[in-house]
């Protein structure tokens, strides 16, 4: 992976390390549906040898591998609000949640945003295999402030037209106007065990409010 050095990006990271946003976004649990049903793969399609279910929690457990490898969802949605709680175990590792995203042909590969999630990526915004960048980097100092490590947090995306907002445990990290108008506003949901050493991402209570 590699930064997205533009003043944008420095502008949403100053300002967020300054002020330390509190999310914004509805916080009314009723208008929410779940897209894991916390029993099995079902609406979802990935590797079951890296993707398994336990105590109704989605689990992605990598001996170690050389690729990324995502489980994604069979829906594709556009404008939502989606939620989640992560856990990275030990906080080794590196991870993502993928939104407005496709699967490459021939691959277990996503193209499209990730909500990353990993020592020094916890809250930016990321663009997986299109751009490669980084296009938003949570302040550092925040986003230690923020991370419970090796414990449960509480992760929000909010997609919109061209605006996104990233949020962890009530705080916003990234924030992000698309200006190009060629990038899709509509996609797969994924999670993703990142190649490298061995590592566990466990995610539960994914849910979704479609705008």
């Amino acid at each position: 992976m590699r930064r997205f050095d533009i003043s944008r990006r420095g502008f949403f990271a100053g300002t967020l390390g300054a002020a330390g946003l509190a999310c914004s976004s509805d916080s009314d649990e009723d208008a929410f549906e779940p897209i894991f049903n916390g029993e099995d793969l079902s609406g979802w399609e990935g590797d079951p040898l890296l993707w398994v279910v336990e105590n109704g929690e989605l689990v992605g457990r990598s001996p170690g591998i050389g690729y990324n490898d995502f489980l994604a969802t069979e829906q594709t949605y556009g404008d939502f609000i989606l939620r989640f709680d992560v856990r990275l175990v030990d906080d080794i590792g590196n991870s993502g949640v993928q939104f407005r995203s496709e699967r490459m042909k021939g691959s277990m590969e996503m193209i499209g945003y990730q909500a990353d999630i990993g020592p020094t990526w916890w809250g930016d915004l990321y663009d997986e295999s299109r751009r490669k960048v980084t296009l938003v980097e949570c302040d550092h100092d925040l986003a230690d402030s923020v991370i419970k490590k090796d414990d449960w947090n509480a992760y929000e995306v909010h997609a919109e037209g061209a605006n996104i907002r990233l949020s962890m445990n009530g705080t916003t990290t990234a924030e992000y106007a698309e200006e190009d108008a060629d990038i899709a506003r509509s996609g797969r949901i994924a999670v993703q065990v990142h190649s490298g050493p061995a590592l566990e991402v466990r995610f539960r209570n994914l849910r979704l409010r479609a705008l």
